[in-house]
């Protein structure tokens, strides 16, 4: 038995690690050949730039600090809207299983701001709250409130019924059946949505400093456009997926704690 595990947990080691150097391997290749394409003009360099000139950039405003103000915004921005939209839609859809008429209800207008574009929200919440961090976080939960409301609200309708009748056989209560039955029956999914919702906050800061941040990464990108610095654009891009990618394994690290803890419990 020992052996057997001993030769799956080296299997599953070599398959890691093979992954890992093709996925190096890709990432290496890619950004020789982009170098080597802006070096020698196969590609316009004033578009496209190349990796060498995009680190010199970043180093560049690394050094004199020019940029810590932008990641700092858009950090700030992002991390309340995660953190809200998380919040908000996991309460949302606990009282929209709790009040089966209110959820019947709302159904279809929670289809239609899904179905909304919600960067035609943006003027609304600018002129409602102001240009700055309120409306660029109001964009940002327009973006992950609703579609964590539907996705947690869901699993809670999804959990066995069977389950749920054995509980009520043995006199749970409501809030006793959704504390010991719902929550943690829809814990997985929870988790799952936390992953989801760091791409989608990402996606509505940028929308929402596009639209009327004059401090932030998605500020600089519009800048760059506006005064043709595609490297400031490109630079501004690698920093944005550098940055999402730390809060991805944050929130990941975060997701696989919680999972053994539940667990164990």
């Amino acid at each position: 038995m020992d052996s057997l595990y001993m030769t799956h947990k080296r299997k599953s080691r070599s398959l890691s690690w093979a992954v890992g150097t093709t996925q190096l391997a890709l990432l290496v290749l890619f950004l020789g050949l982009w170098e080597a394409a802006g070096r020698n003009k196969w590609i316009d360099p004033l578009l496209f730039s190349y990796p060498s000139k995009l680190l010199e950039q970043i180093v560049r405003t690394a050094a004199n600090g020019s940029i810590w103000p932008h990641v700092g915004a858009t950090v700030s921005e992002t991390v309340v809207g995660f953190a809200l939209g998380t919040i908000l839609g996991t309460v949302i859809a606990a009282l929209l299983w709790w009040f089966p008429f209110l959820s019947r209800v709302l159904d279809p207008y929670l289809v239609v701001l899904n179905s909304m574009p919600k960067v035609a929200l943006g003027p609304i919440f600018i002129v409602g709250l102001g240009p700055g961090f309120m409306s660029i976080v109001a964009i940002t939960l327009s973006v992950t409130v609703i579609i964590t409301t539907i996705n947690i609200y869901n699993r809670f309708r999804e959990i066995d019924s069977g389950f749920i009748k054995v509980v009520r056989l043995f006199g749970a209560t409501r809030l006793q059946l959704f504390r010991l039955v719902i929550l943690p029956g829809s814990f997985p999914v929870i988790i799952a949505t936390l992953k989801v919702n760091v791409g989608l906050a990402w996606v509505g800061v940028i929308v929402g400093e596009f639209l009327v941040a004059r401090v932030g990464l998605g500020y600089q990108i519009i800048y760059g456009f506006q005064v043709f610095n595609f490297t400031l654009v490109l630079s501004s891009l690698v920093v944005i997926g550098m940055v999402a990618t730390i809060m991805y394994q944050l929130v990941a690290a975060l997701e696989k704690r919680l999972t053994e803890g539940w667990r164990e419990r």
